[in-house]
């Protein structure tokens, strides 16, 4: 398989690893909030046993409830449970609000038949159930609760059977109704201990069958009413479901807090298969780069093999040239030679030194640089180069100085000094007559020094001053274009570095930085 199909395989399933938790993420977020919004409804389930029980609680005789009770023990409970209750409200058969606490919804604008209505604050839930299914089993089979005001109490159930109100106040209903007669009421007398109660209906009139063993039930219709006006008020006051209106806030946060630890998750899965990429990438490079290491390194072996089969070949080379110069020396010293013949023989010896010279800088450039380290001071080691070359200095008339910092320093002595030979010799030939030449050593840190080659000669342009390192690069007539190659293979063998820089305001300076100070 090619490397670039291996590339997008692999990058490929990351993505798709990437992409998997993504959903898992997603989708794990939408199962915790569907369960938020689970126990948010099963907490209203729970709130409306208790609302079974404050109804129980709150019962009047003949199944009435007062509304103003009512609503103050709603408002108590949704002062209680406020952090999740926001309001109650109990309906009649035609959806009409008979009772109600609390804030946060129009009960009335809820749509026929529905049950759950969620908006970004609140949830609004619907029991259309009957009551005596929801409670407990004291109302069950029988009609529901009616919630009555206490106006509704005085004008419906505190007058006698004449239909006159009694004197002063409405007498208040005991908090329970009886559920069997007492030994000390009498049915047919019209005033009990109670207050004003009215007469029994007559004979053959709607009654309630007493239950089994001489109980009433609890909800049935009052006697002193008829079924008609029961049945009527059971539709406009009776309570046959109730709404219960629930604040999202749990939700919200609930999901809000999910959301962070998704986030997370993602983020962190998203680390992993960037870095998972990125590594796959750099191995991939490291592979390569190997594979390259591995056939650069047969090539190198390859060139260093011809490398010396090439200074083996200088080097045999240069006998047969030194047998055509001495040759040639002794056909222009004979005194019978015509002129013209000595003439051709010197220009061979000239030839012959120049192919020589050649010869020798490029034997002296394919040599392995073995280094051998020593302390040596600088400075005595540059003014010994100095004195090497005074022929070709005065034959200039050049004013070459030396100076700087006194400092020893770690390097092979043989290889320094050709170093600065070399760098010397390209300063001369550079500069004109008369020209200047500066030398300096600096100490740049405890542990490290440089070195300077300063001239004013013509410089080296800026597009030139990697290439003058190169080896045949020459911009002198007579010179072989390997001297400054060769300071670069002894600069790099010793762990320096070499760089050309313009010497203001014209000539060229050679600095060798990295010069480790000898302890």
């Amino acid at each position: 398989m090619q490397p670039g199909r291996n590339r997008t395989l692999i990058y490929g399933l990351l993505l798709g690893v990437w992409v998997l938790v993504m959903a898992w993420q997603v989708e794990e977020h939408v199962r915790v909030r569907n369960a938020a919004r689970t126990a948010l409804v099963n907490r209203a389930k729970d709130i409306s046993t208790t609302l079974g029980i404050v109804l129980r609680s709150q019962r009047r005789f003949g199944g009435v409830v007062s509304k103003e009770r009512m609503e103050a023990s709603l408002a108590e409970l949704v002062k209680q449970e406020s952090a999740e209750l926001s309001g109650i409200a109990l309906l009649n058969a035609a959806g009409e609000m008979v009772a109600s606490a609390g804030t946060g919804t129009d009960f009335q604008t809820l749509a026929a038949g529905t049950t759950e209505s969620w908006t970004a604050q609140a949830v609004t839930l619907v029991n259309p159930v009957d009551l005596g299914t929801n409670l407990t089993y004291d109302f069950e089979g029988t009609n529901p609760p009616i919630i009555l005001s206490r106006q509704d109490f005085t004008s419906r159930f505190a007058t006698n059977h004449m239909g006159i109100p009694p004197p002063g106040p409405p007498p208040e209903p005991p908090n329970e109704p009886p559920s069997e007669p007492r030994p000390s009421e009498n049915p047919t007398n019209p005033v009990s201990a109670g207050g004003v109660m009215p007469a029994p209906p007559a004979l053959g009139t709607n009654r309630e069958p007493p239950r089994e063993g001489g109980f009433r039930p609890r909800f049935g219709r009052p006697r002193w009413m008829s079924e008609a006006d029961y049945q009527a008020l059971i539709q406009k006051k009776g309570v046959h479901s109730f709404v219960i209106v629930m604040s999202t806030q749990p939700i919200h946060v609930i999901c809000g807090q999910d959301l962070w630890l998704r986030a997370i998750i993602v983020l962190l899965a998203t680390i992993s298969v960037v870095g998972s990429g990125v590594a796959w990438r750099n191995l991939s490079k490291t592979s390569d780069l190997q594979i390259r290491l591995v056939r650069a390194s047969e090539m190198n072996s390859h060139l260093r093999e011809m490398n010396l089969a090439a200074a083996g070949l200088a080097h045999e080379t240069r006998n047969p040239l030194n047998i055509i110069r001495g040759m040639a020396q002794m056909i222009s010293k004979q005194t019978g030679a015509p002129p013209e013949i000595r003439d051709k023989s010197r220009a061979i010896v000239d030839e012959t030194d120049k192919i020589t010279a050649q010869l020798n800088e490029f034997i002296n450039y394919s040599r392995p640089r073995e280094v051998r380290r020593s302390k040596i001071a600088l400075l005595s080691a540059v003014n010994e180069v100095v004195r090497t070359l005074t022929h070709d200095i005065e034959e200039k008339k050049l004013h070459v100085a030396t100076g700087g910092d006194p400092i020893a320093i770690e390097a092979d002595d043989q290889l320094l000094r050709q170093v600065l030979f070399n760098l010397l010799l390209n300063a001369i030939q550079a500069v004109d007559k008369g020209g200047q030449i500066q030398i300096s050593a600096q100490r740049v840190s405890a542990a490290e020094a440089s070195l300077e080659v300063r001239d004013d000669g013509p410089g080296v342009p800026p597009e030139r001053r990697h290439e003058i390192f190169k080896p045949y690069f020459t911009t002198n007539q007579k010179g072989t274009g390997l001297g400054l190659a060769v300071v670069q293979q002894i600069v790099l063998a010793h762990g320096w570095e070499i760089e050309c820089l313009a010497n203001e305001p014209k000539g060229a300076i050679f600095r060798i930085s990295h010069l480790k100070i000898a302890a």
